[in-house]
């Protein structure tokens, strides 16, 4: 797992995730998504005044083409 702070570029290592009911089942939804296509490579998930956003992605450390170089090295150092 990586989690990163996008707006400070700083890896994260304990997150609390509050979300509504309708937020957590779009959560649900994109994973089921991203799991089933694996052409998918990330889905957002926006807070009902889209000034909040989770983004996820599932990789496999060995096939990170297609990923920016900020996220090969979140990924490659376990930051």
């Amino acid at each position: 797992m990586r989690l990163l702070n996008q707006g400070d570029d700083k890896p994260l290592h304990r997150v609390l995730v509050l979300l509504t009911k309708t937020e957590a089942l779009e959560l649900r939804d994109s994973l089921d998504s991203i799991l089933k296509n694996p052409l998918d490579r990330h889905e957002h998930i926006s807070s009902q005044d889209y000034q909040k956003e989770i983004t996820i992605c599932i990789y496999e450390p060995s096939m990170l083409e297609g990923f920016d170089s900020r996220s090969r090295t979140l990924i490659g150092r376990d930051e």
